[in-house]
């Protein structure tokens, strides 16, 4: 017990000392987490951290799809869909494909242990290079296509990854079955997703307590996850359809107190997940170069550098040809979607990072085939799904600011957030006119006093002042105002505090008094974070 609460101290300090120094270099802590992992793996003396490949499947990766479903605009995940299906869906595919070829062609690996690699390396992981592309101000559109790629592709995979697993330990495996399982289980998990979502929303829009909505909050992912996952599916599908539902339908039934909350819960909660499974990667290394020693290193790296290639490959295979193939074979797609541009395309070719997701379904592989032999290739899939997240992660990932750079990509994105800017300035000037017209409606049917009308209307005369016409001016007199805005709440803190001391007023006072200025405070940055101009 005391060696696991040591072992969850130094995994805590390790997270925030890479964070303060990702935050210094403007690197994405992912990518420096990794690199620490292997470099404490090969400190002498540091016991060895073996990960569970459960603990990731069944524990972390429910809370981390949900958590990104419901973050993900379920209309701009519809407008995209056919992007985004051919890269979850397709891309993952042809992945599977061209490396299970590449490795039964090349290394003679029998075709049902190709494909389980295939599969393993075939789902990208979008964490890093999202927060890199989002950074540098990718394109809207592009954004939402990674988002929801990186949603679904892990189902594709895992899917496709427990039928090669089967074929290798059952002997064989019909390919037409296994097609029509798929369509079958795609189809059961997104309904029963739905059905997880509608649950969910139901009860804690029945609990109205923040803590008992939070609470179901975290028990709706693993409801939709676990169950399809025992029953045979991936269980990822179901977690995406329940976050997506969740997303469209919350708004109007999770409490104001909810969201406050449940905002810094889960922003905390995903934070320190996807932290620990990037240090616990790269904290891999040891184990992996320990057994290393039983194989020729010639066979090692070759494995290693031939799926690494073909993995880089085949999504640039993929996603040039699909993108401009589809317009060219389809007039009605390209008169109605235009080719976006090469940059675009380059772009979203080369963010094939892998993640996690891949070691745990190489670390899950199991032991022996029937019969009692031991599973084929099972240390040299490790090995190659290893090499193929270190070089796509730390090497695709260091060099994707370059690689925007180069391309002239980077502030592209800047028309589509001024657009979202002024769409957002005009909802905010026609929801103070709405609540104008709402408040004389009910005014005139429930006789309310002038004074209490008068009253009502300041606040909304406050918020129309606050609105600039113009949208350049108004950010910067609007940051001057916030930056001000903040200067008064601290002083106001301040004041209490000294009431406080001075015993003019108990904690209890000071606490109501303070949470007040905290959601000022709060709703000041969080629009400045936005770069929202009010």
């Amino acid at each position: 017990m005391t060696g696991s609460i040591e072992t969850m101290a130094f995994i805590l300090a390790v997270l925030v000392l890479v964070a303060v120094i990702a935050q210094r270099l403007t690197l994405p802590p992912s990518i420096l987490l990794v690199m620490a992992g292997i470099g404490l793996a090969l400190v002498p003396g540091l016991p060895a951290l073996e990960l569970a490949p459960e603990l990731v499947i069944l524990v972390l990766l429910p809370p981390l799809i949900y958590s990104a479903g419901v973050a993900m605009s379920w209309r701009e995940f519809c407008q995209n869909l056919r992007p985004i299906t051919l890269l979850a869906f397709g891309a993952v595919v042809f992945t599977t494909v061209a490396v299970a070829a590449a490795m039964h062609y090349l290394l003679h690996w029998p075709w049902p242990v190709a494909f389980v690699l295939g599969a393993i390396v075939s789902p990208p992981d979008v964490v890093a290079p999202l927060s890199i592309a989002r950074r540098l101000g990718l394109p809207r559109r592009l954004l939402v296509v990674l988002e929801g790629e990186g949603l679904a592709n892990d189902a594709t995979a895992l899917i496709l990854y427990k039928f090669a697993v089967l074929a290798v330990t059952a002997g064989s495996i019909s390919a037409g079955k296994a097609a029509g399982n798929f369509a079958l289980i795609v189809a059961g998990e997104v309904l029963y997703g739905i059905g997880v979502g509608w649950l969910s929303l139901r009860l804690r829009h029945w609990a109205r307590e923040p803590r008992v909505e939070i609470t179901l909050s975290v028990m709706t992912p693993f409801l939709a996850y676990l169950i399809p996952h025992q029953v045979g599916g991936s269980g990822v599908l179901a977690t995406v359809a329940c976050g997506l539902y969740v997303s469209w339908n919350g708004p109007r039934l999770i409490s104001a107190a909810t969201r406050l909350q449940g905002i810094f819960f889960w922003d905390l909660i995903i934070y320190l997940i996807e932290g620990f499974v990037f240090l616990i990667t790269g904290l891999q290394a040891r184990s992996l170069i320990e057994k290393a020693h039983d194989f020729p290193i010639g066979q090692v790296l070759t494995a290693t550098a031939v799926t690494v290639v073909i993995v880089i490959l085949a999504r640039f295979a993929w996603v040039f040809p699909v993108t401009y193939g589809t317009r060219w074979l389809n007039p009605v797609l390209a008169r109605r979607e235009p080719s976006p541009p090469w940059r675009w395309v380059f772009v979203l070719s080369f963010v094939g990072i892998r993640g996690v997701v891949s070691l745990a379904a190489a670390l899950a592989i199991p032991l022996w085939v029937d019969g009692g032999n031991p599973f084929p290739h099972r240390d040299l899939i490790l090995f190659a799904t290893f090499g193929v997240i270190i070089v796509t992660l730390i090497g695709q990932g260091l060099m994707l600011p370059n690689v925007i750079r180069w391309l002239g990509l980077r502030g592209d994105g800047e028309a589509d957030a001024r657009l979202e800017r002024q769409a957002e300035l005009d909802a905010r000037t026609a929801a103070v006119s709405h609540a104008r017209t709402h408040l004389k409606r009910i005014a005139e049917e429930r006789g309310l006093s002038e004074e209490i009308v008068t009253f009502l209307n300041a606040r909304h005369d406050q918020r129309e002042r606050l609105i600039p016409s113009d949208l350049d001016d108004g950010l910067t007199a609007m940051r001057a105002n916030n930056d001000v805005r903040l200067e008064l709440i601290s002083a106001e803190r301040d004041f209490l505090y000294g009431l406080l001391r001075g015993g003019t007023i108990t904690d209890e006072s000071r606490r109501r008094l303070e949470r007040e200025l905290d959601l000022e405070e709060a709703a000041i940055l969080a629009k400045r974070e936005g770069e929202t101009p009010l």
